[in-house]
């Protein structure tokens, strides 16, 4: 019979601590909105998806480092549980923002609205927890161990969700050339970085023959020479003569264009990051 070893520094170290926190505060969260009845629409499914995901996906980490199942599975543990982090700290940060601007309304004396304000206040601490493990679970500089872990790991997971984040804001582009080269910049790129996060997950990237470290730094230039382009063509194309709809709610547009605007500002900015961490990384490595 198989022996199951119990490891109870996966639930007393630092990092064990604030997935605890983060698996109540995301259970309190999604429990107390979900006893409100009022979560319809696109948004509010979004919300709940993501407390409930992240809520899932920490106790099953915590779980598998609890009972030392996570060695026999087929995957890098320490770029798994990395990239995941990352990636929670950034969809329950957008729900933090994106479910009081969309269901809490002012002035806010009924009950239900009471739950809901408690519920943003919980997600905000639901981020910090998992802010908290990005951090502690961060790489030391020098140590490329486990790459998802390193500030340009940690970029690829920014910029992929950023990525997803422009795709559900894309309307009516199909109308000007410079539009459809943006919706192409940003495809290209979620594609190339979904591809390394998954590959390196699955620790499929030393199989490919070639000096690969060069390889991401050579991406990392292209990306960004590509998210220049962007930056300044979708504001030209999305506005050029155009003026803002009156009136123009969360679904006008203008705001979506807007929004894609500053998320392509954002991605710029991960990608210039991601290139001078990932050059010093590769060609001004210390002995």
């Amino acid at each position: 019979m198989a022996v199951v070893t119990v490891n109870l520094r996966a639930v007393t170290s630092w990092v064990g601590i604030a997935r605890i926190f983060a698996v109540m505060l995301s259970c309190v969260a999604f429990s107390l909105v979900a006893s409100t009845n009022n979560f319809g629409g696109p948004y509010g499914t979004w919300c709940m998806f993501t407390w409930c995901f992240c809520f899932t996906v920490t106790l099953l980490v915590l779980l598998l480092e609890l009972l030392e199942l996570y060695p026999k599975l087929p995957l890098s543990w320490d770029d798994f549980t990395s990239a995941f982090s990352m990636l929670a700290a950034l969809m329950v940060f957008t729900t933090s923002v994106v479910f009081p601007s969309t269901f809490i309304s002012s002035p806010c004396t009924s009950s239900v609205c009471a739950r809901q304000a408690v519920a943003t206040t919980i997600s905000c601490l639901c981020f910090l927890a998992y802010a908290l493990e990005v951090g502690l679970t961060r790489a030391k500089p020098g140590d490329i161990s486990s790459f998802l872990s390193t500030v340009p790991g940690l970029l690829k997971v920014f910029e992929a969700y950023v990525a997803c984040l422009i795709f559900s804001l894309l309307d009516n582009y199909i109308s000007e050339a410079g539009l459809q080269w943006c919706v192409a910049v940003y495809s290209i790129c979620f594609i190339f970085t979904f591809l390394i996060i998954v590959f390196t997950i699955g620790r499929c990237l030393s199989y490919i023959p070639c000096p690969l470290e060069k390889i991401l730094v050579g991406y990392s230039a292209l990306a960004l020479v590509m998210y220049i382009t962007a930056t300044i063509l979708w504001p030209l194309y999305s506005f050029r003569g155009k003026s803002r709809p009156s009136p123009c709610d969360k679904n006008c547009w203008w705001n979506k264009h807007l929004g894609i605007t500053f998320l392509t500002i954002f991605n710029l900015i991960a990608y210039m990051v991601d290139l001078v961490y990932s050059t010093r990384m590769v060609f001004l490595r210390t002995p």
